[in-house]
């Protein structure tokens, strides 16, 4: 199959590196990783399987590839590209370009036993961050507010400089954790206050994923098992707690993402909070931090070893609190194994 990438991380699963002025061809027997001068020394180094062009046009050269290769179709993502990138190339060649949605993310589905290790690792060392952070919120946290909060998250969770983050951190207290993707604000930190944090770091370019939710006091865990002396709270935390531990125990290979996707919905509904739940159970990690399989009410995908996926069923009540809890899992054996 012949296809152009343009996805930094896309372009990184093909060859084993990528930077964030690149192109990649494969063309028949042949692929090409087109950058400028400025990574010649790194591309001619960590590029595997792919000849190295170094060209301050790469639009120009990808076009000189492809006229030469005299291929007719050639395959894109056209999420990848933007238009004036795109036209630079299609409008000189006499090449059907054959879009496909997804393109890159479709091949990445299915996790090899390396990246299971590395999602692994990441996963371990977001854990690790997780149990550093809390002991700092514990003994300063109190009286910050959540600028301040969030950016003592990024240190912790970046190892101070030796991760890159999955994204920024969400860190949000009370009723901002009713907002699901929370933005930080003035909000202080005082003893009792709910505090929901959202984290995850990279480990060789994969990413980890984590929630939790707790009753912030003196020495607090991030453990799934919390109390709150609000009994609405706890009543709701109690609720999404089992519809997450529901989902890990019973999702299995061979199930529709959108029933992996009811285990935490049904009981969330059952217990009157279903208008809460305003988002899907889950979503794929890997390179990306949101890829496929995508864990929703609508999605048909067939639930298959190998595949790696959050479970973070929530509820968020507004003007008053959200909760949380987050975990990633791996298909093994047919089962879901938290990572």
């Amino acid at each position: 199959m012949n296809y152009m990438l343009k996805d930094e991380n896309a372009i990184y699963y093909e060859c084993g590196y990528s930077c964030d002025n690149a192109l990649y061809l494969s063309l028949g027997a042949e692929a090409f990783f087109i950058t400028d001068s400025r990574y010649t020394i790194d591309a001619q180094q960590n590029v595997k399987g792919a000849n190295v062009v170094i060209d301050g046009d790469l639009y120009g050269s990808a076009v000189k590839l492809l006229k030469k290769a005299k291929v007719k179709k050639v395959v894109f993502d056209p999420k990848e590209w933007s238009v004036a990138g795109f036209e630079k190339v299609t409008s000189q060649c006499k090449v059907t370009f054959k879009p496909e949605l997804d393109f890159s993310h479709k091949k990445r589905i299915i996790k090899s036993d390396e990246e299971l290790k590395i999602l692994a690792k990441a996963v371990k060392l977001g854990a690790k961050a997780f149990k550093a952070l809390a002991k700092e919120f514990s003994e300063n946290g109190f009286g910050e507010d959540e600028y301040a909060l969030t950016y003592t998250a990024k240190s912790i969770l970046g190892g101070f400089g030796k991760y890159e983050l999955s994204f920024d951190p969400i860190v949000a207290v009370n009723a901002n954790a009713a907002k699901p993707h929370a933005m930080p604000t003035k909000t202080k930190l005082k003893k009792g206050d709910l505090l929901l944090v959202d984290a995850g770091l990279k480990y060789k370019r994969y990413c980890s994923d984590c929630t939790r939710t707790v009753e912030a006091g003196k020495g607090f865990k991030f453990d799934t098992k919390q109390k709150f002396k609000s009994k609405k709270i706890q009543k709701a935390y109690d609720t999404v707690l089992k519809a997450h531990d529901n989902a890990i125990a019973k999702a299995r290979s061979g199930m529709k993402a959108k029933k992996v996707d009811a285990l935490t919905r049904d009981i969330i509904t059952k217990a009157g909070f279903g208008e809460y739940y305003v988002h899907s159970t889950g979503h794929g990690v890997g390179l990306d931090i949101h890829e496929m399989p995508y864990i929703s009410t609508k999605s048909d995908t067939i639930i298959e070893d190998g595949m790696v996926y959050t479970i973070e069923p929530g509820i968020y009540i507004p003007d008053e609190f959200g909760i949380r809890i987050e975990d990633m899992v791996a298909m093994v054996d047919g089962k879901a194994l938290v990572l």
